[in-house]
């Protein structure tokens, strides 16, 4: 008959949470003085509180997950009822109660009393169902929408929510689902969401977030007071340390916007002090909004975790590559990566063109590809020369007129394909692969790759939601049995929505200072004219409502013709075929002294007279 204590979350889990070695780094008794900027969000899930939504978009191992697990624990120990707790996956449900779950129970005593053993008979304790008295704690999945609507919830905790899918069994949206489950327990319901956000625009933990009283965590300065965020913008390195790429000889210091003095890292100790961290620090930008939204990056981690100098090193070995930088963004300044597919400045890219001729190589050129697009009345082409870095160069672009439907055309593009380019040292380059586009007059388009000796010719086609540039092929060709027919036409799906914003992001860049290195995927263009230019900026990313009513992302044209752009896709796909995006130095040095051997069965261009010419014919002249 002895009511509970009135204890909040933060004060349970230091009274009572004990760290498994199985499942924690840093095991033995829970102390919230080890991450104090969890104390606020995590009292504001206790039974004292009348909050009801909870926000965190946190850095990657910032200790969000350990602080639902200290409100699940005290769901069970202290405020039973039925809870709710959602993984992106079955599986990583499955594997999130066996590796965190079971032994947060095992390790805390005052669980252990309320939560049976799963061996005993009618334990109630199975892998994704725990029982105690007064409730229940369910673990699901948001990839099954069979486990996610049925009973009411009063304790509904979502992690990790910008990696479940947008839409499970057809039957919605999983976080839509999930909160319906909550509204029978009216003003009694509590909720959290935690991730590290992703794209800008498509991230649910950051539209949570904007709905948000948005609070910052702001520390003071040691020397001046003035309280401040940890922003990477005034994080102050030297990029030229003698350490780099590895690691930083001279730590990085935190600039004041107050006093200009650089703050170290070792600043920590005194800000996360019990005596001195206020939870006062934390400033909302709309106090007067009801959801509780906390935004804390992994520059805030404490000493011993993720340090200054890792995320420096981090941004240095990927700020060439936006596939690498965009994780980091993500997962270090717990920030949306901008890749909202904005077409970049067509004039500006007209304007830096250069003064190499058509059908030239330039000295950087290691290799070369061809993207190939199908038209009803043409086949339009553009070939695309690759370096170190994924530097490219633009080396021709061709419209090759007549019916597609008739062999003409192609036998023209069949020549077309044999030419080999002279670079600057007198080594004579070939097309290494030929990508062609399968969506349009795609029997004729088979029909030719069939025809093609060798594998450097491939038929592509587009899929706006495949991640990878290039991805696992499929037979078009089947017998009367319905089987693939062995030796038949394949088909490459192309990551078209990858690939687009891969290129945009390359040809936003600006010119780099003299002296400075050209980035990672830099693109060359010789003097092509100013339509050629517009079609390659022709298309943009927009956020849509499809006929269900739910968000999708979709690139549209800005203007009618757009093949240029589509042109340097599908090249852009056959070098990823290449695998040069994996090459090394070695690899491309080998590249560039003929390590590749020519396929010996392509005649070399003097034995086609009437090869078309390539030097000053563009058809954009």
């Amino acid at each position: 008959m002895r009511p509970d204590p009135l204890l909040t979350v933060s004060e349970w889990a230091d009274q009572r949470r004990v760290l498994s070695q199985k499942a924690s780094s840093e095991h033995g008794e829970w102390k919230t003085s080890r991450t104090p900027y969890l104390r606020k969000p995590m009292n504001d899930l206790s039974a004292t509180s009348t909050v009801q939504e909870v926000v965190l978009v946190f850095g990657a191992q910032m200790g969000k997950s350990e602080m639902l697990n200290n409100w699940m624990g005290y769901v069970m120990d202290i405020q039973p009822g039925p809870a709710l707790f959602v993984q992106p996956t079955i599986d990583m449900a499955k594997r999130y109660s066996k590796m965190r779950i079971a032994p947060m129970i095992e390790a805390t005593p005052s669980l252990g009393e309320k939560v049976k053993a799963p061996r005993e008979r009618d334990s109630g304790n199975t892998q994704l169902m725990k029982e105690f008295t007064g409730g229940f704690l369910i673990l699901g999945g948001a990839n099954a929408a069979s486990g996610l609507a049925s009973m009411p919830i009063r304790f509904l905790g979502g992690d990790e929510i910008d990696r479940w899918p947008a839409d499970v069994d057809e039957e919605g949206s999983p976080l839509a689902i999930v909160s319906a489950r909550t509204r029978t327990f009216g003003v009694r319901k509590k909720q959290a969401w935690t991730s590290t956000p992703t794209i800008a625009g498509r991230s649910p933990i950051w539209s949570k977030w904007e709905t948000s009283n948005q609070q910052q965590l702001k520390l003071p300065c040691p020397r001046c007071g003035h309280r401040q965020m940890i922003e990477w913008d005034r994080i102050r390195y030297d990029p030229k340390d003698p350490g780099l790429p590895n690691t930083l000889r001279q730590p990085p210091v935190l600039i004041c916007e107050a006093c200009g003095e650089g703050i170290s890292e070792d600043a920590k100790a005194w800000w996360y002090d019990p005596e001195v961290f206020d939870e006062e620090w934390w400033d909302p930008l709309f106090p007067e909004r009801e959801v509780q939204g906390y935004h804390c990056s992994a520059l805030y981690s404490p000493l011993g975790w993720f340090s200054w100098t890792e995320a420096a090193v981090g941004y240095e070995q990927a700020k060439d590559n936006p596939a690498d930088l965009k994780p980091w963004w993500n997962t270090v300044l717990a920030e949306c990566w901008n890749d909202d597919g904005e077409a970049p400045d067509w004039e500006a890219l007209y304007n830096r063109r250069e003064l190499y001729e058509l059908g030239t190589v330039p000295d950087g050129v290691v290799f070369i590809t061809c993207g190939v697009d199908v038209q009803m009345d043409r086949l339009e082409l553009e070939v695309v020369g690759w370096g170190p870095g994924m530097e490219s160069w633009s080396l021709d672009y061709q419209v090759l007129a007549g019916d597609t439907a008739q062999p003409a055309v192609w036998r023209e593009l069949s020549k077309f394909i044999r030419s080999e380019f002279g670079r600057g040292d007198g080594q004579r380059l070939p097309i290494r692969m030929t990508a062609i586009d399968s969506g349009f007059r795609s029997q004729e388009v088979y029909r030719w790759v069939r025809g093609q000796a060798g594998n450097r010719v491939i038929a592509v086609k587009g899929q706006e939601s495949q991640t990878a540039i290039i991805g696992t092929p499929g037979r078009v060709e089947v017998l009367r049995n319905g089987k693939a027919l062995r030796g038949g036409v394949k088909v490459w799906p192309v990551g078209v929505s990858t690939v687009k914003s891969e290129l945009y992001g390359w040809l936003r860049r600006p010119m780099p200072d003299d002296g400075d290195g050209l980035p990672h995927g830099w693109c060359h263009f010789p003097q092509h004219g100013e339509e050629w230019f517009r079609q390659l900026c022709a298309e943009r990313l927009t956020n849509t409502i499809d006929r269900r009513g739910y968000n999708r992302f979709e690139w549209i044209k800005t203007r009618p013709r757009n093949e240029a752009l589509d042109c340097r896709v599908y090249a852009r796909a056959a070098a990823a075929l290449t695998g040069a995006d994996r090459w090394g130095d070695e690899r491309w040095e080998k590249e560039r002294n003929g390590g590749i051997e020519r396929d010996e069965r392509r005649p070399a261009p003097a034995q086609e007279e009437d090869a078309p010419a390539r030097s000053g014919s563009s058809f954009w002249d």
